[in-house]
């Protein structure tokens, strides 16, 4: 008899209705997302861990921080370099950790990771997710920073899901970003400053993902209803994949690649309470007390069927 290992670990899977969600114990990531049978994620293969980070979950930074440095109580903090072509220590320190398990329902299931303190980073701090499934089949996402340290810790959350619709090519998609703000990079994607958003920078009214190759974007001032903020995927008969946001994640990175395996186009929609370099800039960064808690939430929805002509 065969022993199937995953190279992600253990796969949680949850589930309600027509819908279900399967997360792996690496990186506590949301392999893939389904529901009334369509695939909401991209995903990846058994033995593979997850490609362009797909899924993972970022803490105690989303993003980058600047050549892997920053300043702590007047002390230059070096942590590893992550990202090798730009530099940067990149999307956390939680990557290549294994979460465990806490409790699990039919449909929701909680898992937390420790963050000990390390060179460039000296805290201790616990992450806690929360995958559930809710009564419309819907993904909702709960994350949490607690600081078991001496000191105030400075911290900021952010998740790397990819967004599709079933077997529709992502080109054909319209994109829909609800930010009336975009950050400006340099070369190496660091923030350099903010601007209005303006023509092809304008994602407001939807632009089709096939004219966004090589996107990679962050934009704030994010439009909300309900306290949520939405960005979406749709195709041209209605249907259309959401990545919702609340107002603890006033950042969405947009970022659009070729690179995916097995796919023509792939689009990351990052929720982040900060953006890249905040360890350096303070923007969004939030400084958590001893025994203190910071957290958000965050959630896929989809609209599967098409819109009926009137």
């Amino acid at each position: 008899m065969s022993h199937h290992t995953f190279a992600t670990g253990e796969q949680f899977r949850i589930e309600r209705g027509n819908s279900y969600a399967v997360i792996t114990e690496l990186a506590g990531c949301l392999r893939i997302f389904v529901k009334d049978g369509v695939q909401l994620t991209e995903s990846f293969d058994d033995g593979d861990i997850p490609p362009g980070a797909s899924g993972i979950l970022l803490a105690p930074w989303p993003n980058r921080v600047a050549n892997g440095k920053w300043t702590l109580d007047g002390k230059v903090q070096k942590l590893d370099i992550t990202e090798l072509t730009r530099g940067h220590a990149s999307h956390g320190l939680l990557r290549n950790t294994g979460y465990r398990l806490v409790n699990r329902s039919e449909h929701a299931v909680e898992l937390s990771a420790g963050i000990f303190p390390q060179h460039g980073y000296p805290f201790r701090l616990t992450h806690v997710v929360r995958y559930r499934i809710d009564e419309a089949g819907d993904l909702e996402v709960t994350q949490e920073l607690v600081n078991h340290s001496a000191a105030a810790a400075p911290v900021a959350l952010g998740a790397h899901p990819y967004l599709r619709l079933g077997d529709l090519e992502a080109a054909d998609l319209t994109l829909t970003v609800p930010g009336a703000t975009f950050l400006q990079a340099d070369e190496t994607l660091i923030p350099s400053g903010s601007a209005p958003v303006a023509g092809e920078m304008d994602l407001r009214g939807g632009a089709a993902v096939g004219q966004l190759r090589k996107l990679d974007r962050a934009y704030t001032d994010l439009a909300a209803a309900d306290g949520r903020a939405e960005t979406t995927l749709a195709s041209a008969d209605g249907r259309s994949v959401t990545l919702w946001q609340d107002e603890s994640f006033p950042y969405v990175q947009v970022f659009v690649t070729d690179t995916f395996p097995g796919r023509t186009l792939a689009v990351a929609v990052e929720p982040m309470t900060a953006p890249a370099n905040a360890l350096n800039s303070g923007d969004g960064l939030v400084w958590l007390e001893p025994g203190g808690r910071f957290g958000g939430s965050w959630g896929i929805s989809g609209r599967l069927h098409p819109a009926v002509a009137g």
